[in-house]
């Protein structure tokens, strides 16, 4: 089929690499415009536009999807569907263009957790199951009909990271099952329920931020959603420590937000059982366990 790919970051780049490898024509690729990153200002690129490069891809970078000569752009390709990963919201004028319409990969199985960040909130929820999905894009983000879903297990050790990397290997064989059926005319579509929905907003600092009022189990899943990258947090003597990995700990009884240090170990009550710190980084210094992190650093008892 000839495809218009829309994508960003490399969590899109092996649903484009499975449809190059098997034969589909990718006539383009949309992607973010070029960044500005670092003390130099070096011009960095999308995982996208670089994987495009070096597969000899066409590469359009719009300030503005709605611009008309970007959208007169697009209509001259002639395109049979355009294939959204990881991407900003589509506007219809651009959505209906192909012959067969749009459709988006979503890292949820939806319609739980709509929105723009489903693997993060299926982790603070405590999910023991997730997967992808297509669907057609329709003016209401993430409510189009369903051509495909595939489940996988959540692991106990499965955080942001693993987690992201298992989906967006997962969502490249649907990416590829979805664009065969299409093309062998034989999707048959379902339509979600808005009664079953539930959203994964965007996150922001507050979302990341340690209650120790709240259950070991929610704060561990916490940790979970923000680990390896940005790090969940709570401020201590006024500088913040960010966590990476943490075990629930039923032993300890500690009051809510009370640290204990025994040893090269540290733990922290909650409202229900205690967290035992793993991983850590105070401001300023770099990520280490929580053996190394004691050695040159000491909470006050409170």
């Amino acid at each position: 089929m000839k495809i218009i790919f829309w994508g960003t970051p490399d969590f899109a780049v092996p649903s484009l690499k499975i449809l190059l490898e098997n034969n589909h024509q990718i006539l383009a690729v949309v992607t973010s415009p070029d960044k500005e990153r670092g003390r130099g200002q070096k011009v960095t690129f999308t995982a996208v536009k670089e994987f495009a490069i070096q597969n000899h891809i066409p590469v359009l970078q719009p300030d503005k999807l709605k611009a008309e000569d970007f959208i007169n752009n697009l209509k001259a390709f002639d395109c049979d569907v355009y294939v959204v990963v990881a991407f900003k919201i589509l506007p219809r004028e651009i959505f209906t263009i192909p012959k067969f319409g749009s459709f988006n990969l979503h890292a949820s199985l939806l319609p739980k957790f709509r929105g723009a960040a489903p693997i993060q909130w299926t982790l603070i929820k405590g999910e023991t199951e997730t997967g992808v999905t297509t669907f057609a894009l329709e003016d209401k983000v993430d409510t189009g009909n369903i051509y495909l879903q595939k489940k996988i297990q959540i692991l106990s050790e499965d955080n942001f990271g693993t987690l992201h990397n298992k989906l967006s290997l997962l969502g490249a064989e649907v990416v590829l099952e979805t664009v065969n059926l299409i093309e062998n005319g034989t999707a048959q579509m379902q339509k979600q329920s808005d009664e079953l929905a539930s959203p994964a907003p965007k996150i922001t600092k507050e979302n990341m931020q340690i209650n120790w009022n709240e259950s070991a189990e929610e704060i561990h899943n916490l940790v979970r959603a923000f680990s390896p990258f940005p790090g969940a947090f709570f401020t201590h003597q006024e500088k913040l420590i960010k966590v990476y990995r943490t075990r629930i700990d039923n032993s300890m009884n500690l009051a809510a937000g009370k640290i204990l240090e025994k040893r090269d170990q540290l733990f922290v009550g909650c409202s229900k059982g205690s967290i035992e710190i793993l991983e850590i980084q105070s401001e300023g210094r770099k990520k280490m366990t929580i053996a190394e992190f004691l050695r040159g650093h000491s909470f006050s008892i409170q």
